[in-house]
């Protein structure tokens, strides 16, 4: 039996657009910071191996905390606009009622859109956590 095809307005389109505009972003940023991070780190890391001087090895480490968090924000950003975007789309299991071209983030709040859930999330500890494990390993073993 054939499904129900959803017909959307011009007004909604452009309304998914916009938010698909915002994801994007977010995604991007998101990329951008473990870029950096890396950037960052690498830079620190080629002064030790000139200098020896181990504490640059330890600073570091507070770049690598720092875009963690930041990383953190843009992907709880972007958790929180595909939310809406199910919820407009209308494809959640129970969908919030969003008025056209609203752009209410606030209203995911909790469970997998809270800060700590996708500070612990495996896209986000499988890059950080392991520059920290290196890094304080380095320190201790050269």
């Amino acid at each position: 039996m054939p499904t129900k095809k959803a017909e959307f307005t011009d007004h909604q389109i452009k309304h998914l657009e916009f938010i698909q505009g915002v994801i994007t972003r977010m995604n991007n940023n998101s990329f951008q910071m473990k870029g950096w991070m890396v950037a960052i780190v690498s830079a620190l890391l080629a002064v030790y191996a000139s200098t020896q001087n181990h504490y640059f090895v330890l600073v570091a480490i507070l770049p690598t905390i720092i875009f963690w968090f930041l990383d953190t924000y843009y992907l709880q950003q972007e958790r929180k606009f595909r939310g809406l975007y199910n919820d407009v789309a209308g494809i959640s299991e129970n969908p919030q009622e969003i008025k056209l071209f609203a752009m209410r983030p606030d209203l995911y709040e909790g469970g997998k859109y809270s800060f700590w859930d996708v500070f612990g999330s495996i896209t986000i500890v499988l890059v950080y956590l392991p520059v920290i494990v290196i890094l304080v390993g380095i320190y201790f073993i050269l």
